[in-house]
């Protein structure tokens, strides 16, 4: 399990639903589909139809890598904070039962409020 308070998901930039679904295969379920995926340097998070993939892709080589499933049904509240004039960046924050907080941070440019719609419909 990733260790969300020391995890970098900094500056993720939007990443081609294809590609994420072909990283994700194996992981996800038959009749699972990526609505949305992010993609920093190296680590990547993917919005399903059932769930959040965090992937941390770790060692040197980057063969070994980490996928945290956090299911919606687990989300106690969320927060979405937009970019701002000087501040250009947003973020994503997720309460989760049994986990706690989680935090994912956007490259500029990135739209959240499709994100808060997305957690809306899964959630609400």
């Amino acid at each position: 399990m990733i260790d969300f308070d020391t995890a970098s998901f900094t500056k993720l930039s939007p990443w081609d639903v294809q590609e994420a679904y072909t990283e994700l295969t194996g992981i996800l379920l038959p009749d699972e589909q990526v609505l949305l995926a992010f993609k920093g340097i190296r680590d990547s998070v993917s919005f399903t139809t059932r769930r959040i993939v965090a992937l941390n892709v770790q060692g040197l080589t980057g063969k070994k890598k980490d996928y945290s499933s956090l299911p919606y049904s687990k989300i106690q509240a969320f927060s979405v904070e937009t970019a701002g004039t000087w501040d250009r960046d947003s973020e994503l924050e997720l309460w989760f039962s049994g986990l706690g907080r989680v935090k994912f941070n956007f490259a500029s440019g990135v739209d959240v409020r499709g994100l808060n719609m997305l957690i809306s419909e899964r959630l609400l």
